[in-house]
């Protein structure tokens, strides 16, 4: 099983509630393959570089996870055929990603606590 990151922009047209069914698709694609998902941030609402579809904004969300090849493969399909998708990316981590992906999360958990301790 390889390490993978997955990164996914979807259309800003979307409602909160659509927005969260598309993850829980993809979530729920991942899990049905056996893939163990270590994280899921979602990134908020974000300006694109570049145009879109005529969007210049979208949804971002992004999946680290561990799974077998085919799984990205399927992951890929369900990616093209859903409209709510504007674009992905996936990518699989080497042994310095997986390191640099544990030290990011480490300090996001330690932002978190003091963000909680400071408003105590």
């Amino acid at each position: 099983m390889n390490n993978y990151e997955t990164v996914f922009i979807m259309n800003p047209v979307l409602s909160e509630e659509q927005m969260r069914e598309t993850v829980k698709q993809f979530t729920k694609t991942l899990k049905d393959h056996k893939a163990k998902i270590g994280n899921e941030e979602y990134w908020g609402l974000k300006k694109l570089k570049y145009t879109i579809q005529k969007k210049n904004t979208g949804f971002y969300y992004f999946i680290e996870f561990e799974a077998e090849g085919t799984t990205i493969a399927d992951l890929e399909i369900l990616f093209k055929r859903d409209e709510r998708v504007m674009r992905w990316l996936t990518v699989r981590l080497d042994k310095f990603s997986i390191a640099y992906a544990d030290r990011r999360r480490k300090r996001l958990s330690d932002n978190k606590t003091k963000k909680e301790e400071a408003k105590s």
